[in-house]
């Protein structure tokens, strides 16, 4: 039995689909209120906050899948995400499942030096707290031996469908949908952008090899990175035409935080978007050569058409 817990997401659902096609054995779909993605899937209703309910939508997992989000909302991680990791981590230790937790960079310091899976945690605001906080959760459980786990840690999304990020959000729907692109910041920092679908394969090929767990791993993304300008001009020449943009400047941001409660939510990561972005992923490319990441173009033009 494979359990995604806290699905409704791409990435969720892109895994339930990849285990389906790639994975013999039983899918558990688990979430407040659970859909089916493929046929045959277990759906079982449960929130991640109730220790009771946590353990028992893990009995029986072989291998469990922690990929829940939550809106941008500093308060609300804060109440909600450590309780859960707290009651995910004793659920898989009752009931002697793997545990698979999907992560993301925000704990990460805010400069162009390449991030490994090695770089130490600095993080700034509330919600990069919160990141770091449940991931030395887990890292300190799986240090005493007491859970077999591991980190699949993503960069920003892209891609299809319902995804949201600020690249999806102010650049890339906004060309699919005729309208002009909003550059967070700087158009000419590189950017690092996995594609949705391409983490939940790559979550899906980790948590079934067995020699993965024990380990942080950052997720394969192109390695070719490339700037707002440079993947604005990808889209023009996907779409056959020209493309404007207008730069967004910090102090808009700044501004826009104190009139609307999604951007000062936002506002909180802004920095990171004046210096290059330089995930690495080469340790997973060198584990699993076989694994061909999506380029930016074809991303785009998956996205676009």
């Amino acid at each position: 039995m494979q359990t995604i817990l806290g699905a409704g997401g791409p990435i969720a659902d892109g895994l339930v689909r990849e285990l389906r096609r790639t994975y013999d054995g039983d899918i558990r779909i688990v979430s407040r209120r659970p859909a089916e993605v493929t046929a045959g899937d277990q759906l079982v209703a449960a929130d991640l906050t109730d220790a009771a309910a946590t353990s028992r939508a893990v009995a029986g997992s072989d291998v469990a899948y922690l990929t829940v989000g939550l809106p941008m909302d500093s308060d609300l991680w804060e109440r909600r995400f450590p309780t859960m990791m707290r009651n995910v981590l004793d659920a898989c230790i009752e009931h002697g499942a793997k545990l698979v937790f999907f992560d993301n960079t925000y704990m990460y310091p805010r400069t162009s030096t390449p991030q490994t899976e090695s770089t130490a945690f600095e993080p700034v605001g509330r919600k990069s707290q919160v990141r770091a906080h449940i991931a030395t959760m887990l890292l300190a459980e799986q240090a005493a031996g007491r859970v077999e786990a591991l980190i699949a840690r993503a960069p920003e999304f892209y891609g299809p469908g319902k995804t949201t990020s600020l690249t999806n959000t102010f650049v890339l729907d906004r060309i699919r949908e005729g309208k002009r692109p909003m550059v967070p910041v700087s158009a000419n920092t590189k950017r690092s952008l996995i594609w949705t679908p391409d983490a939940s394969r790559a979550m899906a090929l980790l948590g079934n090899t067995a020699d993965a767990y024990g380990q942080t791993w950052h997720l394969p993304i192109d390695p070719d990175r490339k700037t707002y300008a440079e993947l604005i001009g990808l889209a023009a020449e996907v779409g056959g035409g020209k493309i404007g943009y207008t730069v967004l400047p910090r102090f808009a941001f700044a501004v826009g935080a104190r009139l609307r409660a999604e951007l000062r939510e936002v506002h909180e990561l802004v920095p990171r978007y004046e210096v290059d972005n330089v995930f690495d992923s080469s340790k997973f490319a060198d584990r699993f050569p076989e694994f061909v990441a999506t380029t930016y173009r074809d991303g785009i033009r998956e996205i676009l058409n």
